[in-house]
């Protein structure tokens, strides 16, 4: 077996902890690449996404402001879909920066995780 990457080591521990305390309740997936952010919720146990949101429809690109509209705008679309709880699957990713402000954006917008 090949020599896993940190990011890939990260996202692999973040995802088996989640796992072991999700309890039934879809998870926000986030993925942050050097020019997007993208976030959805996904019922693993159905295997389909629930609700998603990105930057790219808009102008604005990849910056914290943007990311904090993606998490309003993925909380709004939960509502719709009927998704109140959540898991917070950050991948790889740190807490800070664009994915700390979409998170905060999407317990703003009524999210509970």
């Amino acid at each position: 077996m090949a020599k896993l990457s940190l990011f890939e080591r990260r996202r692999r521990r973040v995802r088996t902890a989640l796992k072991a305390r999700a309890g039934g309740r879809p998870r926000l997936s986030v993925h942050r690449s050097g020019r997007h952010i993208y976030a959805q919720i996904i019922d693993d146990a159905a295997g389909r996404t629930l609700a998603a949101a990105s930057t790219l429809g808009s102008k604005g690109g990849s910056n914290v402001d943007a990311a904090a509209k993606v998490g309003s705008t993925l909380a709004e679309a939960a509502k719709k879909a009927g998704v109140t709880s959540v898991v917070f699957d950050r991948g790889g990713y740190l807490f800070h920066g664009r994915v700390k402000a979409l998170a905060d954006a999407a317990r703003e917008g009524g999210l509970e995780f």
